[in-house]
């Protein structure tokens, strides 16, 4: 068997070579294109297949020397004879190169930054603004001074209660919604690649373990006015000639939320109907809530729709009603008493439960709750519109009517 030639080609030659191929031996080539570019390749076999990789430049930045390319080549020679492809051993490693710069660039992602990229891709879901804001704000007070610039594959528990041990007793509340955030921006690094293991974050068996329990937290719920007192507070109220008392009898006769009446717009109504639509995107359950409208409800529509506004409430320079104008109104005309505009809609599901006997389903749909099971939804199909145009209709009336408790209670047997 002739031996191979090897080392066939000089410094000079690879210098001066015209365009072509030339064997240096061993599978080592010079490839001299017509531009004048060259470089070296090596040629071999793999599984049957010829197969050709490149070594280098031979001229020009980062040049392989004669010399140097051969000693590529000898690795190269080396590779084949164990059985191995260099072509394929070069792309594994370059994944490998790849891989481990992107787990580099990831290591560096810090909470700040995932909290923006978890906020960003959530807040398009949020409907209400302020809840979007409190987002941003309660993490820029409590969660980024202790870990902003934490890479949020290290945040462990010692972060996560550095943030919430100053202000779990002294602000509750807030410390039980920062740290509902965090825990979901972890969830989303982990699901992301941008850490592993457990949440340091997450209340059952963690940090449950060493807060006060949630049922201590002081949230409760929203003070509400016993209903018994919403008649002589509507006949106040009726007195007041600013557009936030009417927004706010409209609130308490519809049993709607804040939001749902500042925001609610003269597209929404059809007033032939004596319906007011609310569309699912304004929802806080993401569902089209239809309210029948009652006689003192229809009245306070007729009274602010020659305003000519795009809102059926208004602000005083015609745009949206700021949320805290009824507040506001609420706190002057009660100044010492703890009620929220919200907790009318309890003040309603009282005297509905204790002064009439409609159906429990009837009541919380009124409310734009969700009843029953997920399959019991599923195959409900009807808001029961009828029956709470009577409901409301005789909410309007008990409103209306400031005379003493006693003479509301009907017999359940005449209700129904």
């Amino acid at each position: 068997m002739p031996k191979k030639v090897m080392n066939q080609l000089t410094a000079v030659q690879v210098k001066n070579a015209t365009p072509g191929r030339y064997t240096d031996g061993g599978g080592l080539q010079l490839l001299v294109k017509p531009t004048g570019a060259r470089s070296w390749v090596f040629r071999y076999k793999a599984a049957g297949k010829s197969r050709e990789i490149g070594v280098g430049p031979a001229v020009g930045p980062g040049a392989v020397t004669l010399a140097a390319a051969r000693m590529k080549a000898e690795d190269l020679r080396r590779v084949v004879a164990e059985g191995g492809d260099p072509l394929e051993l070069r792309r594994s490693e370059a994944a490998a190169a790849a891989a481990a710069m992107q787990q580099s660039q990831l290591a560096r992602v810090t909470f700040r930054q995932a909290a923006q990229t978890y906020i960003e891709a959530h807040e398009d879901g949020w409907k209400n603004p302020k809840h979007r804001q409190q987002w941003r704000n309660t993490l820029e007070s409590y969660a980024y001074p202790v870990m902003g610039d934490v890479p949020v594959a290290d945040i462990g528990t010692e972060h996560v209660m550095a943030a919430l041990e100053k202000i779990w007793k002294a602000k509750p509340e807030t410390a039980s919604r920062v740290r509902g955030r965090i825990e979901r921006i972890l969830d989303s690094a982990r699901a992301r690649g941008l850490r592993q293991g457990e949440n340091p974050a997450r209340w059952r068996g963690h940090v449950g373990e060493m807060l006060p329990a949630a049922k201590k937290l002081s949230r409760g719920h929203h003070p509400a006015m016993p209903y018994a007192e919403v008649p002589d507070f509507t006949a106040k109220l009726r007195k007041k000639e600013a557009m936030a008392a009417a927004a706010l009898e409209f609130t308490i006769l519809t049993a709607a939320r804040t939001s749902e009446v500042t925001g609610a717009t003269w597209d929404e109504v059809d007033l032939e109907g004596r319906m007011w639509i609310i569309p699912a995107s304004r929802m806080k359950k993401g569902r089209e809530h239809r309210v029948p409208l009652s006689d003192r409800a229809m009245a306070l529509l007729e009274q602010s729709q020659p305003l000519g506004h795009a809102y059926l409430f208004p602000a005083p320079k015609g745009g949206r009603m700021s949320n805290m104008a009824m507040s506001m109104l609420l706190r002057r005309m009660l100044p010492d008493a703890k009620v929220t505009v919200h907790g009318f809609r309890s003040s309603f599901r009282g005297w509905a439960v204790e002064r009439t006997s409609f159906p429990w389903e009837v009541c919380e749909t009124a409310l734009s709750h969700v009843t029953g099971t997920k399959t019991e939804v599923a195959y409900f199909r009807t808001d029961l519109v009828e029956k709470r145009q009577k409901l409301m209709n005789e909410w309007a009336a008990f409103c209306a009517s400031p005379s003493p408790p006693g003479n509301n209670v009907r017999p359940i047997r005449a209700a129904a």
